[in-house]
């Protein structure tokens, strides 16, 4: 079997459709990220997936947390009935690249397990509540919450 390599334009992802994901994006990006990294109070990344279909990058703004190096992220869909693209996006490409304030960091991304669910869920509906009600509003689709693993620059 051959393997091909696949080069990923890590620096010229799609950003949002028009709104306020992609003015949150370009301020973050423009600023070098010190002006969008806090959003309505809370810490936030820019989390760049390879898109499964066309293998063009995309970049999404996301609520974060941080536990022992790694990066907390919901695939919340604001409680719509399938996990939102860059989910499915990182589930079938776990590279990723991260911009963490002016930190631009590579990683691979895995969803949590159920005790990781479990550990991490409290933190992150205390970091935004609203995961609690998106949730509810999914059901029965069970959110994922997603592990992002590694760092390097």
């Amino acid at each position: 079997m051959n393997s091909v390599a696949v080069t990923v334009d890590w620096d010229h992802p799609t950003d949002p459709r028009p709104g306020p994901p992609r003015e949150h994006v370009r301020t973050y990006v423009s600023s070098g990220g010190t002006d969008g990294h806090l959003w309505h109070g809370v810490p936030t990344l820019l989390l760049t997936t390879v898109d499964r279909a066309t293998g063009r990058t995309v970049r999404t703004p996301l609520i974060y947390a941080r536990d022992a190096g790694r990066h907390l992220v919901v695939a919340s869909g604001a409680g719509g009935p399938r996990h939102p693209a860059w989910y499915e996006n990182l589930t079938a490409h776990p590279e990723v690249r991260l911009q963490v304030g002016a930190d631009v960091l590579h990683g691979r991304a895995r969803t949590a397990d159920p005790a990781e669910r479990e550990t991490y869920w409290e933190a992150m509906t205390a970091l935004w509540p609203l995961y609690d009600d998106y949730q509810a509003l999914a059901w029965p689709r069970e959110i994922p919450l997603v592990i992002i693993e590694g760092g390097a620059g």
